[in-house]
């Protein structure tokens, strides 16, 4: 062991990457999560692009050893009738990435990771309420259960974070995108040929994802309210998505109420002015909170994870704030770019005007297909870790 301690703050995909590759690293690590459990099998999947699965790569961690393996045929986006405005397929993202995107679901995905550590290491139930001594040569974590010492905290506190408040108090917080998304995973049996899809319509959205473990992700975005809730959520879905094209309105009818998750879209409203203060690191949400338009927020939580882990261990014991320094100098400005093209692509999906929508669906089909995939290099492509 290197002798050196790291608090992580939150045990989602970021912080839990963070974990493994430091604990691989010698490092003693302690994870803690305000979750009374780890997450069950209902909820959400996850697309870990090429840049992901290389930065998860760095680090040694087999994916698909952890979560199973589902490989989309071909990606693309359709209209509510079925056409097809544009669609990838596995082998030119093979061809142009090297390998193929994976689709698999949140909770095996942050269960493999949690796998990886050492028994005590993962404490649930237990909430950070603050850090004090970020400056000094040790940080104090209070917990709910008592007060830790650290050489780092990890803040992968999600898009609420606390910690991101307490030392960022000036920055103006979280930013409405002007939608509601619902996400929840159900059966596919029955339903054979499901491709990844999201289906545009008039500022609503509807994804299909065909997971590792024969189960599909969906889920819908449309435009509401901030805090407004129907109170038949499975009307409200058929009233929005009930004509669309199959195996739209199966899936519809396969959805759960109890198990699906409703939540508004958020973004952060400015980037924070650096991604580090003293021995604190913010990463994921909790550092540049982003919508899910391109499907990057988790995959930039792991590159997050996975760079910091980089440079903490070459940097040695005495170097811990100059290492958070240089994490926030290789992350900033790529992540916060990502958020930003995030927000406009959520806007171009989401156009409400027909002729808006018509002129829209036209460009996104006479689109050359390589044209597609280029302006995906930066994203796919984006991943390394400095020298």
């Amino acid at each position: 062991m290197s002798g050196r301690r790291v608090v992580v703050v939150g045990a989602g995909i970021g912080g839990l990457t963070a974990a493994v590759a430091l604990h691989r690293l010698g490092w003693e690590v302690t994870v803690h999560e305000q979750a009374a459990r780890a997450a069950t099998g209902t909820g959400a999947g996850i697309v870990l692009a090429p840049n992901a699965l290389r930065a998860f790569e760095a680090i040694g961690f087999d994916v698909e050893r952890a979560t199973g393996s589902a490989v989309p045929a071909a990606m693309g986006v359709r209209r509510p009738d079925g056409v097809w405005l544009n669609r990838a397929d596995t082998a030119a993202l093979v061809r142009r990435y090297g390998r193929p995107p994976l689709a698999v679901h949140r909770a095996a995905l942050t269960g493999g990771l949690a796998a990886e550590l050492p028994d005590g290491a993962l404490r649930y139930a237990t909430t950070v309420e603050g850090v004090k001594g970020a400056e000094e040569e040790t940080a104090r974590v209070r917990t709910g259960v008592g007060e830790v010492q650290a050489d780092v905290v990890i803040a992968a506190d999600g898009i609420n974070s606390r910690l991101r408040r307490q030392y960022f108090p000036g920055h103006p917080g979280l930013h409405h995108s002007g939608e509601r998304a619902w996400r929840t995973v159900v059966t596919a049996e029955g339903l054979p040929g499901l491709t990844t899809s999201e289906t545009w319509g008039r500022g609503e959205r509807f994804g299909i994802v065909p997971l590792a473990d024969g189960r599909v992700y969906v889920y819908a975005t449309a435009f509401a309210p901030p805090g407004s809730r129907a109170a038949d959520v499975r009307a409200e879905l058929a009233r929005r998505f009930g004509g669309w094209h199959a195996p739209v309105p199966a899936l519809l009818e396969r959805m759960d109420p109890a198990a699906l998750l409703q939540h508004d879209l958020y973004d952060l409203a400015a980037p924070l002015p650096r991604l580090h203060h003293g021995r604190i690191a913010w990463i994921g949400d909790a550092a540049h909170a982003m919508t899910p338009n391109l499907g990057q927020g988790g995959c930039q939580a792991v590159e997050d994870a996975v760079v910091l882990a980089h440079l903490l261990h070459r940097a040695g014991p005495g170097a811990v704030p100059a290492a958070l320094a240089a994490y926030s100098a290789a992350r900033r400005e790529r992540t916060d770019a990502i958020r930003v093209r995030s927000r406009r692509a959520g806007r171009v999906a989401g156009l409400r005007n027909p002729l808006a929508v018509g002129a829209r669906n036209l460009a996104v089909r006479a689109a050359p297909g390589r044209l597609a995939l280029r302006a995906l290099d930066d994203l796919y492509d984006g991943f390394a870790l400095p020298a």
